[in-house]
């Protein structure tokens, strides 16, 4: 699979952002307009439809119209795993049904005495294309997480 990645350090306390992004709150939030996304429905790993922490089993069903151009494209991703440890954390989540064939994308998080590191990785196999095609879905990604990194530091800095 393909691999695309990127990390920005934002000033605010580990645990601020930390709880943020494993929200579904942080999800809506961090999501360009452009990307018209919709939350279609939130189930928790024991059938919760209110989920809102993303725990491990959590099944997140969206769709998007990047643009606003085509057909609505449905997603349906599922939080694969979730750590915690003193000064770091993660989550994945996996695509389940969607415009890839596969994706993997790994939400990280590090203390920076009083700051923290967030780096998204996503591994990825372009539709169609297979490997060939990774260079034009990196073409999309840079936008959507260099969006999504300076909203957090919007939302999130001191």
């Amino acid at each position: 699979m393909a691999t695309y990645q990127r990390e920005v350090w934002v000033d605010a306390p580990f645990e601020d952002v930390w709880r943020f992004y494993s929200a579904t709150d942080g999800l809506e939030a961090l999501t360009p307009e452009w990307m018209h996304l919709r939350v279609e429905g939130i189930r928790g790993p024991d059938g919760d439809p209110e989920q809102v922490v993303l725990e491990t089993g959590t099944e997140i069903r969206l769709s998007l119209q990047p643009l606003g151009v085509g057909p609505r494209q449905r997603w349906t991703s599922k939080i694969t795993r979730r750590e915690e440890r003193d000064g770091s954390a993660l989550f994945q989540d996996e695509m389940r049904d969607g415009p890839f064939p596969e994706w993997r994308h790994t939400h990280q998080f590090h203390d920076g005495d009083g700051r923290t590191l967030v780096r998204d990785r996503v591994e990825y196999r372009f539709p169609a294309l297979g490997t060939a095609g990774s260079p034009l879905a990196k073409v999309g990604f840079e936008p959507m997480f260099r969006y999504r990194h300076r909203k957090t530091k919007e939302l999130l800095e001191r």
